[in-house]
């Protein structure tokens, strides 16, 4: 093996030291992600391959980052794939080599743009406000606190004198609650720590530049103002500088990552940078906003937020708000957007001044929260890039997101010892419902909810109030049913196809699950435009979230594929009963498509905590299989049903429609009679390969594939073989000269058993007869996968391919269309947003 070379050494204590990876310069390297094994060190693994080790992947365990000079090919994948298809040719050994470890490796590829998700309002004049009583208590409020900032009157989200519809902050100050002790990170375009308004509470350690790989994640770009701004909106000081934010004794951070290339790697590293020292991320962005684009962060980036939620804080987990997005005049629907359905995030959308719905705000099921924006003649009065510079123009959904990091400091500072998953309830407990027009509707909680505005706005005083007497919620635990196999083709226009699958409450008691927080429903659905489709999903309890809305403008032909949708609309909800998945074809036009599949996973609070395990790391193919801790019965009915579905809107002048949805893969259809009330389960339901008299065994359609193929290449193999022998008898009586030998007589010399090729050199070598290896018979299957077995030719490309290569080219397919979707959402294929 060769030697590690002493620069990489070098390279790697330098490394280590500094707390983070070297500078990445994708123009002349190429960057490999790989999750190892503790059976190699990275170094060795490095030398194998004669690969540079860059150091290890942040806080993902196991995970490393390896570079090489730019190449068109994989080089770790390739070297895998090779030793598999020398394993299966006998070329080499079955023992241990170095690339078993791999785990997982990903070339890094550049990353499409994020959208900044600010919509920037025309100006609006303004004159000095009438001295109200309301302008008298603020001026009172702010001599108490000494705050005298020359833009603080006009910070109307802070204290409205006009209608009095703000945040409800100023009472926390008084009482000394300004979010001290709490960081909060600004994931966006940089920071301006040099500003006169953030200096005093920036805080560097958690601060580094992912675009320029240096460590101080300052604006370097014309347009790099999104992130100083909504900093300004959290942590801007108390001084002769513009404003104040909502927690202006926090510590504020700055991550950049908007304003240059990056790839899933830099995108998990910076999204849980320095977790144990940064509480809340603030994420003002995502995949563009235009009604025609679907993306879902990478398995990289899951794996990060997910270890985040687990072990960032001490355990207790970081808080993720992500702004809703800005696509609503376009049918856009936040939860066609991967981040913002996640259930780690906290999503975050928009109202006016006068808790009107702006025409740009989108709508879900995701939806949690709503708070205070540009619209209705104003925006957000905060800190702009400069020494001493403001701007009275911040707006968007982006401005929204700021304003809850700032409130959940506040609430930190009161109680650190709270999880994620407290902040998110004491979020739906605290949300203040308003009377804007909407489809409010009370849920089982006793909480009213509304696609459009979540759970209603935010209201400071009363969720720091009650956190202050909060108890902590259990674990979180879950139940995952089995995919349900539809089939069907979805009536068009009103009628809608259903799919139903039961919860008994064994299950959930097996599965020490008590109440529901999230819903997430992953579907395939085929069709020939994505857009006219929609998805609606009926709980027990009898209330519909819809997770899908149609979209004008979304024309992409594959339908949904594995896309996962996420509900926090049955919050609180027991989860026994009967679960409804409607599927909606809304347009009557030429484009026709299939409801393939479903799964839906319940997420919520367990039982007994002392036996509750945390939930394992995301792996690359978790849509792909049966595995899952808790399952049920597939069995599913399927029926045509009408549907009515509402409209949701706030302001029908500004955005008339709401609903939208997606997937698609190719399965089998399964159909009961009645509905499934599962109990504990295989993890699929078997299928017949062949007609009902042969047996399945109790197992899948694929594993019958095997049994009978492998049945009939013995029964071919025997009868060819018992041909032979007595074709060879015939012949050796029809030669009577040759009847006199028994045995064909070998030329033995140079007959050596060659260990390595598992046969005999020499005169039986070329002859193939193959020898015991080791005093043992060979597995002539061992590392193959059915479609190693069933392929139809003998050679290395195709014929034999094992499971990895058969998943990468499943997920290459999967890229390949959400690749698709992002250009046809850009135009270009390279921007992403940034929701300002």
């Amino acid at each position: 093996m060769r030697v590690f070379p002493i620069c990489n050494l070098l390279s790697l204590a330098v490394t280590v030291t500094a707390g983070h990876l070297p500078p990445r310069n994708y123009a002349t390297h190429d960057y490999y992600a790989i999750h190892l094994s503790e059976s190699i060190s990275p170094a060795e693994f490095a030398a194998h391959l004669n690969l540079s080790y860059d150091g290890p992947l942040g806080a993902l365990d196991g995970h490393h980052v390896f570079k090489a000079p730019k190449h068109d090919n994989d080089i770790v994948e390739d070297a895998v794939q090779d030793l598999m298809r020398r394993r299966r040719k006998r070329d080499v050994g079955v023992g241990p080599h170095p690339l078993d470890s791999v785990k997982y490796t990903q070339k890094q590829k550049i990353k499409p743009r994020h959208w900044k998700r600010s919509v920037i309002p025309p100006p609006q004049p303004r004159t000095g406000p009438p001295v109200t009583e309301a302008l008298t208590q603020q001026r009172e409020i702010a001599k108490k606190l000494q705050i005298g900032d020359p833009i603080f009157e006009d910070q109307w989200h802070l204290f409205n004198t006009g209608t009095r519809k703000d945040l409800n902050v100023t009472g926390l100050w008084l009482q000394g609650i300004t979010g001290k002790n709490v960081t909060a990170c600004i994931v966006d375009d940089g920071l301006d720590m040099d500003s006169d308004d953030l200096k005093d509470n920036f805080f560097a350690k958690g601060s580094y530049d992912f675009n320029d790989h240096v460590d101080l994640p300052k604006p370097r770009l014309v347009d790099d103002r999104h992130g100083t701004r909504c900093a300004g909106e959290v942590s801007a000081v108390k001084n002769d500088a513009c404003g104040v934010g909502v927690a202006y004794d926090s510590k504020i951070s700055g991550v950049r990552i908007l304003s240059g290339d990056i790839t899933d790697m830099d995108e998990a590293l910076a999204i849980n940078y320095q977790l144990q020292d940064n509480d809340i991320y603030s994420c003002s962005w995502g995949p563009p906003d235009d009604g025609r684009t679907m993306q879902a962060p990478g398995i990289l980036i899951e794996k990060s937020m997910v270890k985040a939620v687990q072990e960032g804080r001490g355990g207790k987990g970081n808080i993720y708000v992500f702004a809703a997005g800005n696509g609503a005049a376009s049918d856009d629907n936040c939860n066609f957007d991967g981040y913002t359905n996640s259930i780690y995030s906290i999503t975050v959308g928009a109202i006016g001044m006068d808790d009107t719905h702006p025409y740009y705000s989108e709508a879900c099921s995701a939806q949690l929260v709503v708070t205070y924006s540009s619209g209705a003649g104003d925006s957000i009065h905060t800190t702009d890039i400069g020494v001493n510079k403001c701007t009275s123009q911040h707006g968007g959904t982006s401005a929204a997101g700021p304003l809850a990091v700032g409130t959940y400091a506040l609430v930190l500072q009161v109680r650190p010892d709270l999880s994620w998953r407290d902040i998110q309830w004491l979020t739906v407990m605290t949300a203040v419902p308003f009377g804007a027009p909407g489809d409010w509707e009370k849920t089982s909680l006793g909480r009213s909810f509304s696609h459009q505005f979540g759970y209603g706005k935010l209201n400071a005083g009363a969720i720091v109030e009650a956190a202050k007497t909060w108890k902590n919620v259990k674990p979180q635990a879950w139940f995952w049913s089995p995919w349900m196999h539809v089939r069907k083709e979805i009536p068009q226009g009103d009628q809608g196809l259903a799919s139903v699958f039961e919860v008994t409450e064994k299950m959930l008691q097996d599965a020490n699950f008590e109440r529901v927080e999230h819903i997430t429903l992953t579907m395939n659905v085929e069709h020939t435009r994505r857009g006219d489709l929609s998805v609606e999903l009926i709980s027990p309890d009898k209330y519909t979230s819809y997770l899908s809305t149609a979209r004008k403008d979304d024309d992409y032909a594959a339908g949904y594929v594995d896309w996962t949708f996420m509900s926090v609309a049955h919050w609180g909800e027991k989860g026994v009963g009967k679960w409804t998945v409607i599927v909606k074809d809304t347009k009557v036009n030429q484009h026709t498509g299939i409801f393939t599949d479903w799964k839906l996973r319940l997420w919520g609070e367990c039982i007994d905590a002392a036996v509750q395990k945390p939930l394992p790391m995301p792996g690359e193919h978790d849509d792909d299989d049966h595995n899952a801790t808790t399952t049920a019965t597939a069995h599913t009915t399927s029926v045509s049903i009408p549907t009515e579905m509402p409209t949701v809107t706030a302001n029908p002048s500004d955005h008339p429609n709401r609903p939208v949805n997606q997937k698609p893969t190719t399965t089998h259809s399964f159909n009961s009679p009645t509905t499934a009330a599962a109990s504990s389960f295989p993890s699929s339901i078997p299928e017949n390969f062949l007609p009902s008299p042969f047996p399945t065994f109790g197992v899948s359609k694929r594993t019958q594939v095997w049994i009978y193929g492998s049945l009939g290449l013995i029964l071919v193999f025997c009868a060819g073989l018992g041909t032979y022998l007595y074709l060879a008898r015939r012949k050796r009586l029809r030669n009577d000269s040759r009847n006199a030998y028994e045995f064909e007589v070998l030329d033995d010399a140079g007959d050596e058993y060659d260990a390595h090729a598992g046969m005999l050199s020499g005169a039986a070598g070329k002859r193939g007869k193959r020898a015991k290896r080791g005093g043992e018979l060979y597995d002539a299957f061992a590392g193959e996968s059915d479609q190693d077995l069933f392929s139809d030719d003998g050679d290395d490309v195709g014929a034999y391919r094992d499971d990895r290569d058969y998943d990468e080219k499943a997920e290459s397919t999967d890229e390949g269309h959400r690749s698709g979707e992002s250009e046809e959402g850009s135009g270009s294929g390279s921007s992403s947003r940034v929701r300002q």
